[in-house]
């Protein structure tokens, strides 16, 4: 290899940008045992990003993510060739193109003012930390590639499951590090925990044994059953299906109930329905409770629903990924009090634990529960070991544990406690900023810290009560325009981003409606950036697409 600037290690491109500015190396055995075993020089830039990183990782998204968005069509064109380069490119050509063409159009999830998505800002110590964890390459399938790590993991499942079950110190030493079962399973998210709990409560439902000899539709026909079903609120999370999906179940008994003005399945129906279809010769698989839906925010009553899932003799599952953290609040536990009583529970810990993308969890109750869907191999995960890989869906995994770990240590249940307690009163700051604006109608008032509203104006609002049906549901649609046009604009501006999303709302007679939907997690929020995430949103009115509309809806108005 060239000295100099030319002494930056090897890495490859998939670029035709990278093909036609970066500087072309050779590769060559020597050149590759520098990339395993040479780190970089301080003067590198990828040496001085990783620096500026840990100095001051605000600043430097700050001054590397440009707040002007640029169109997807135009990022995909520095993307576009399929071809692997034959020769590598040096370090310091690669880091430049990342810099220019990756880090320039990334989000700025950590921004106070990014308030859309369940994405935040990341205590400074998960930086340095996830850098063990990638130069420490463990893989958690197995004792003999993660050692310290898998009790490390057991011990972090047993930390959520007695947050969530509360069960004795005698139980988690009897289960903790049990070689046999395990308290639940680490995963790259909730789709993949709720995957899990669905896959163990199939399989102890309809027989293991059963399921691995005769099948899905064997088992269901030694069980006497036509199929088997799932009972969720509308508001479930569409992992559900996905689950229905994988497990043969099929996604047309994913059953969705409807729920009530607060977003809250309807307990009553939900029996309803689990009755008429246990009639009809389906078994109840699960039901399924929400703590924190997507959409919402919402928590459905889960102490009926246990009480309902006793009475069906079903599995009782509850998707916490966002709501599992509230928890750890002793002032708003108890909006979550029935969760005990689950058989499952998924958590997410890359939401309201703080932690990088890809840690979720699933816990179950009952230990021997997983066991259900239990796998071997001869040269990993055997019998009697305390391999974890046994247990869970996904084979090779992070070490992901550790993070969640620092953060329980680090941050500790006391300063947890603080920051949702700081989100869900954020919450119900703005929810009032907005029932007090003129200009601003609330859609989703917020159990915990999601909520949900939209533009109406003054001289609108006091008339749509007095609207024909039709001439409502008019004016509702162009003002789902209003709210595409504003949301679509906010994010392109890159000051403050809200997403968008769609319910039912109660009040127009459950017709569907677009609106803003806000998530206050990052603790970096302060009120007045709320404050001005309505200030340019009204801004965002005065452009002439969103002004048509608002003469188009004073026509249709002034004809009813």
């Amino acid at each position: 290899m060239a000295s100099g600037e030319h002494n930056d290690q090897l890495l490859v491109e998939s670029s035709a940008t990278l093909d036609s500015k970066g500087e072309k190396a050779h590769a060559n055995q020597e050149s590759l045992q520098r990339i395993f075993t040479i780190p970089e020089t301080g003067e590198s830039t990828l040496a001085q990003i990783d620096q500026a990183i840990s100095n001051n990782l605000d600043g430097f998204l700050a001054e590397h993510i440009v707040a002007i968005e640029q169109d997807l069509s135009e990022i995909e064109t520095n993307f576009a060739s399929a071809d692997i380069p034959e020769q590598p490119f040096y370090v310091s050509s690669y880091t430049d193109f990342v810099l220019e063409n990756l880090v320039s159009q990334s989000v700025h999830t950590s921004a106070p003012g990014f308030v859309g998505h369940m994405t935040s800002a990341l205590p400074y110590f998960m930086l340095p930390l996830s850098k063990i964890v990638t130069a420490l390459n463990q893989n958690l399938v197995k004792v003999e590639t993660s050692k310290a790590f898998t009790p490390m993991e057991r011990q972090v499942l047993g930390m959520l499951h007695r947050l969530i079950f509360e069960a004795s110190s005698d139980f988690y030493q009897q289960w903790l590090h049990n070689s046999q079962h395990a308290l639940g399973a680490f995963c790259s998210g909730g789709t993949v925990a709720n995957i899990t709990a669905l896959w163990a409560a199939r399989n102890q439902m309809l027989g293991e044994q059963n399921m691995s000899q005769l099948g899905l539709y064997g088992a269901l026909q030694e069980a006497g059953l036509k199929g088997l079903v799932i009972l969720v609120s509308r508001r479930g999370h569409y992992s559900l299906a996905k689950a229905a999906d994988l497990l043969g179940i099929g996604r047309e008994q994913l059953i969705a109930v409807e729920t009530d003005h607060e977003y809250r399945v309807q307990v009553e129906s939900m029996r309803h329905q689990a009755k008429v279809l246990q009639s009809e010769g389906y078994g109840i698989l699960s039901i399924v409770g929400l703590a924190g839906a997507t959409e919402t925010g919402s928590v459905d009553n889960l102490e009926a629903l246990a009480d309902l899932a006793q009475e069906l003799g079903c599995h009782f599952h509850v998707d916490a990924a966002w709501g599992g953290a509230t928890l750890l609040s002793d002032n708003y536990r108890g909006l979550l009090r029935g969760i005990e009583r689950a058989d499952s529970v998924t958590v997410d810990a890359h939401k309201q634990f703080y932690v990088p993308m890809g840690a979720g969890m699933v816990l179950f109750k009952d230990p021997k529960q997983l066991s259900s869907i239990e796998h071997h191999a001869e040269y990993i995960i055997r019998r009697g070991s305390k391999d974890l890989g046994s247990h869970t869906l996904e084979g090779s995994r992070p070490g992901m544990a550790l993070l969640v770990h620092a953060g329980l240590n680090i941050i500790g249940r006391k300063g947890y406690e603080l920051l949702i307690d700081q989100g869900i009163e954020k919450s119900q700051y703005f929810a009032e900023l907005i029932t007090q604006h003129p200009e601003f109608e609330l859609l989703v008032h917020p159990t915990l810290n999601i909520l949900g509203y939209r533009y109406l104006p003054a001289w609108l609002e006091s008339r749509l009560d007095d609207l024909s049906g039709e001439t409502l549901q008019q004016v509702n649609e162009l003002l789902d325009e209003v709210t595409q046009l504003v949301q679509k604009s906010q994010r392109a501006a890159g000051k403050t981003f809200v997403s968008r999303t769609r319910v039912n709302v109660p009040r127009y007679h459950d017709q569907v409606l677009t609106m803003f939907r806000v998530v206050l997690a990052n603790p970096l929020t302060t009120h007045e950036v709320l404050n001005n995430v309505l200030s340019e949103q009204m801004l965002l009115i005065e452009s002439r697409d969103v002004q048509r509309l608002l003469t188009e809806i004073r026509t249709i108005t002034a004809q009813s």
